[in-house]
């Protein structure tokens, strides 16, 4: 999921430190869809942190450069990807795009802001994937303007299964700075969670819908 491990890992210490994701195996959060869940990322978070957001648009850069080429257009998926996009678009001196989380509901009922072309190349930008599904809707948006997606890249993924075999289906491309997995792995290291809590998170990972359910 990864591109880049060593990256991966001062990526996890940053979110880690400044509580961008907070794990809590003993005492879960309750999504929206009423999860029970271990583990809460707020990567807005790094925006107030100006060595760390210079960090992540560095990152996003070369994982463009390596895994796509320079594209013609950077599209930020609303709401977190958006700030992280314009960083990335400015630093390599492309037009910025973005998509919204539901079409407008007056006026043009535009769902993609800014000026895209037909056959343009597209590298979208999102703070997070779980499930995939909005990363993918987005995606659906910018492929309607007869652009080519060349892939999704997100600061941090959950690595569920549900996601994986999202993207494979819908034949999008798609990593992430940081995951699940080497977010765990730090966060044992670095004594922010116990072996025992480690277990428990992993656990979650694999089966989110009955984690915690007695």
């Amino acid at each position: 999921m990864v591109y880049n491990r060593d990256s991966a890992r001062k990526i996890a210490d940053f979110l880690l430190q400044i509580k961008a994701i907070k794990l809590q195996p003993e005492n879960p959060f309750t999504w929206a869809s009423g999860i029970k869940s271990p583990i809460y990322c707020d990567n807005r978070l790094t925006l107030s942190y100006p060595k760390i957001r210079t960090y992540l648009r560095q990152q996003f850069v070369s994982v463009i450069f390596d895994l796509y080429g320079k594209p013609d257009i950077i599209a930020g998926i609303a709401t977190g990807g958006i700030a992280q996009g314009a960083l990335v678009a400015q630093d390599l001196g492309l037009p910025f795009i973005y998509v919204r989380g539901e079409a407008k509901n007056h006026g043009t009922g535009k769902l993609i802001e800014g000026e895209v072309q037909s056959g343009q190349s597209a590298v979208l930008i999102e703070d997070l994937i779980s499930t995939g599904g909005s990363s993918l809707r987005a995606a659906e948006a910018v492929i309607r303007e007869r652009c080519t997606v060349k892939g999704i890249i997100s600061i941090f993924s959950y690595n569920l299964p549900v996601a994986e075999e999202a993207f494979k289906k819908a034949k999008i491309n798609y990593t992430a700075l940081c995951d699940f997995g080497v977010l765990i792995d730090r966060a044992v290291e670095t004594n922010f969670i116990n072996e025992q809590e480690a277990d428990s998170l992993k656990e979650w990972m694999k089966n989110p819908e009955k984690w915690g359910v007695k």
